[in-house]
C-alpha cells in the first residue's frame, strides 16, 4: 500500500546511497540496497555532469550529494512531513521547471512533490541533467510504487495540474503569464547578504568564505553582498577570505575574475581586490562571479528596515546577533529540509492543489 511512510523510507534509502559519495572519500558500502546496479553508474553520471558543465566541479557535486545525504534521514523526513496532511484528496501531476545554477538545485521540489503523494513531471535545465534522472531510477528500484510517477521531458510542458518553476526575474515574468491558469509557485532570482558590525573575528570571516565561495557563488544562498559600518576597514575580512585563495586555480573562475576586473578598471570604478576576489561599492544584490558588492550603513535600525523591505530579493541574511531569522557565519550552504526557497512552504502548497 502506498503511504507516506513508504515514501519516507525510500528517500531515506536514497540518502544512505548518497552517503557513499563524500568529498573526503568515495567508498562503496556493503549493505546499501541495489549498489551492484547503481554505484558504478552513478560515478559515471558524476563524471558526465562535470564534463557538461565546468562550474560543476567534482568537489561541488560531492558537496551537494553530501548535503542531501545529511538531509535525507528518516528522522529529518518525518520532521519535514509532520505538518503535512497525508490524506491528499487525489494524486495530481505537478510540473517542475528546474534551474541549473548548482548541482541538483531542484531536488527539494522533486522530493516535496513525490513525498506528498503526487506525480512529478520534470523539465530540467540543460546544464544539470545527468544526476537527477539516475537518482529517480534508484528511487523506483527501492520503492516500485514510484514507477509511473516520475517523468522527465525536454518538450513543452503539457498535461499537468500545478507547476513549480524557478528562473531569473525575466523568465519568471514569462512563467507567470504562461502558467497563470494553474496553481503555481514561481521563484525569481534571490541573493544572500551578510551584515558586518565590525566586531567579527578572522574566524568568522573564514566561515563566511564558505558562504561566499561554495559553488563559486552561483547559488541563491551564496553571499553576494555585504553591509558594513561607515569607515569599515576590510583587512580582517580579506584575511578570512584568504582561506579560499585556491579558487583562482579554476580556469573558468579565473577567466571571470580577469574579465570583470578589466571591465571595472576601464570604467574607473574603485575596487579592493586580493588576487581572487574583488569588492565594489554597489547598491545591487546580485554581483558578478569573483565579486562581492558592499554598501555602508549609518544605523542598524535603518538597515533592518531596508532588509525587511527587500525581503523578496533576499534568500539568507548572515549575521551575528543582528536580526531575527539570521543565519550563522558559514552555514548558508547547509539548509534544513524545512528551509524553503523564498520562504514558501512547498508542502502546504501541494496539500491544497
Amino acid at each position: 500500500m502506498d503511504s507516506i511512510q513508504n515514501r519516507i523510507i525510500a528517500f531515506a534509502k536514497l540518502g544512505a546511497f548518497l552517503g557513499q559519495f563524500s568529498i573526503d572519500k568515495i567508498k562503496k558500502i556493503d549493505n546499501i540496497e541495489h549498489n551492484e546496479i547503481f554505484f558504478d553508474g552513478f560515478l559515471h553520471q558524476i563524471k558526465l555532469a562535470q564534463e557538461k558543465n565546468s562550474w560543476f566541479t567534482k568537489d561541488n557535486i560531492l558537496f551537494s550529494l553530501n548535503s542531501l545525504h545529511k538531509a535525507l534521514t528518516k528522522n529529518n523526513l518525518n520532521k519535514f512531513t509532520e505538518s503535512f496532511d497525508s490524506g491528499i484528496k487525489s494524486s495530481k501531476k505537478v510540473a517542475i521547471v528546474m534551474a541549473g545554477n548548482i548541482p541538483l538545485v531542484g531536488f527539494h521540489d522533486f522530493l516535496s512533490v513525490l513525498i506528498s503523494g503526487h506525480s512529478v513531471l520534470v523539465k530540467q535545465s540543460s546544464s544539470d541533467k545527468h544526476l537527477l534522472p539516475f537518482l529517480a531510477k534508484y528511487l523506483e528500484y527501492v520503492e516500485p510504487l514510484f514507477k509511473g510517477k516520475i517523468t522527465f521531458t525536454e518538450e513543452k510542458l503539457t498535461d499537468f495540474d500545478a507547476v513549480i518553476a524557478t528562473g531569473s526575474d525575466n523568465t519568471a515574468r514569462y512563467f507567470e503569464y504562461y502558467f497563470k491558469n494553474k496553481p503555481n509557485i514561481i521563484r525569481k532570482s534571490r541573493n544572500s547578504v551578510a551584515v558586518i558590525t565590525g566586531k567579527e573575528t578572522e574566524e568568522d570571516f573564514v566561515k563566511l568564505s564558505d558562504d561566499v565561495f561554495q559553488y563559486f557563488g552561483l547559488g541563491c544562498r551564496s553571499v553576494s553582498k555585504l553591509y558594513v559600518p561607515k569607515g569599515y576597514d576590510f583587512d580582517t575580512f580579506f584575511t578570512g577570505m584568504y582561506a579560499k585563495k585556491d579558487i583562482i586555480e579554476n580556469a573558468k573562475y579565473a577567466n571571470n575574475y580577469d574579465y570583470n576586473k578589466a571591465v571595472y578598471l576601464m570604467s574607473l570604478f574603485d575596487l579592493l581586490e586580493n588576487g581572487f576576489l574583488m569588492i565594489k561599492e554597489d547598491e545591487s544584490y546580485a554581483s558578478p562571479i569573483a565579486t562581492i558588492f558592499y554598501e555602508y550603513y549609518d544605523n542598524e535600525t535603518d538597515l533592518k528596515i531596508k532588509l525587511h523591505q527587500d525581503k523578496d530579493k533576499i534568500q539568507c541574511i548572515v549575521a551575528k546577533n543582528f536580526i531575527e531569522n539570521e543565519i550563522a557565519f558559514g552555514q548558508t550552504q547547509h539548509p534544513e529540509l524545512t528551509d524553503y526557497a523564498d520562504g514558501v512552504n512547498t508542502l502546504e502548497f501541494l496539500s491544497t492543489i
